[in-house]
């Protein structure tokens, strides 16, 4: 059977040597008594032997218009942590924890380098999270809720949602998002058309609704859903707990629904 030759960065896959889980083992332990020469050595042959889990990483994100070399290298540096912070104690496998840390490297290099920009602060909030997630995963072989990793960071549920939200990589309308075997369906059919008759009896029914809330209550959702502020922000403008917002928007919204 003849496999297809796949080369990047300069390095023919095919020929790089996988290696087991025993022989992975077998070097972290030098690492960690080995003497000097003996952990370089130990660290390249765990970097050369993991490269093709690297490469399936890489392929993961290769739809993104991202040249392949670049995304490879930076896997590999995802890869490198991976080896430097790994503990063989934990008793789970090392791909397991290398993978999470290669995607984490490459998400942060594409939203580094995405033309949306957001607050240091936030975006740092955002990286913080993903490298707790990660950390947590391999401490405790689940997958931690966004509950729990709030309350790690020591920020509001609220606020490491919107970072989250904020660097998540946006999508082309041209997207493919499911193919039927026959036809390809893409995002952008999926967007509804603003000239609709079902959507414009709609925003008006949603503009008169909102005419008959309180000004108070207008003001309320004019701040959240129009300045994008946190419940938490609009109670300090307005000098109210943030549980009287929560109330008063959650009322809001109720007379809009009720009223549509």
């Amino acid at each position: 059977m003849e496999y297809r030759k796949i080369e990047i960065c300069g390095i023919n896959t095919h020929t790089i040597k996988v290696l087991s889980e025993k022989e992975k083992i077998k070097l972290f332990k030098i690492i960690r008594k080995g003497r000097k020469k003996e952990k370089i050595k130990a660290k390249e042959e765990l970097l050369m032997g993991n490269l093709r889990l690297a490469l399936s990483v890489v392929q993961k994100f290769l739809n993104r218009g991202e040249n392949s070399d670049d995304l490879f290298q930076i896997a590999c540096i995802g890869l490198i942590k991976a080896i430097d912070n790994f503990n063989i104690d934990l008793g789970i496998k090392f791909s397991t924890y290398a993978v999470p840390m290669m995607i984490g490297e490459i998400r942060r290099f594409l939203r580094d380098n995405s033309p949306i920009r957001v607050t240091r602060s936030m975006r740092d909030t955002a990286y913080k999270a993903i490298y707790e997630k990660e950390k947590m995963i391999a401490q405790n072989k689940r997958e931690p809720t966004i509950s729990e990793i709030a309350k790690k960071l020591g920020v509001t549920l609220e606020s490491l949602v919107v970072a989250m939200d904020s660097i998540v990589t946006p999508l082309s309308i041209y997207e493919p998002i499911m193919n039927n075997g026959h036809e390809t369906l893409h995002l952008i059919d999926q967007i509804g058309d603003n000239n609709d008759d079902e959507n414009w009896l709609k925003e008006i029914s949603i503009r008169e609704s909102i005419g008959k809330l309180s000004d108070r209550q207008k003001n309320i959702l004019a701040l959240r859903f129009l300045k994008g502020k946190t419940q938490i922000e609009v109670a300090n403008e307005i000098g109210v707990s943030q549980a009287q917002i929560s109330r008063l928007e959650k009322n809001a919204l109720k007379k809009i629904k009720k009223q549509i």
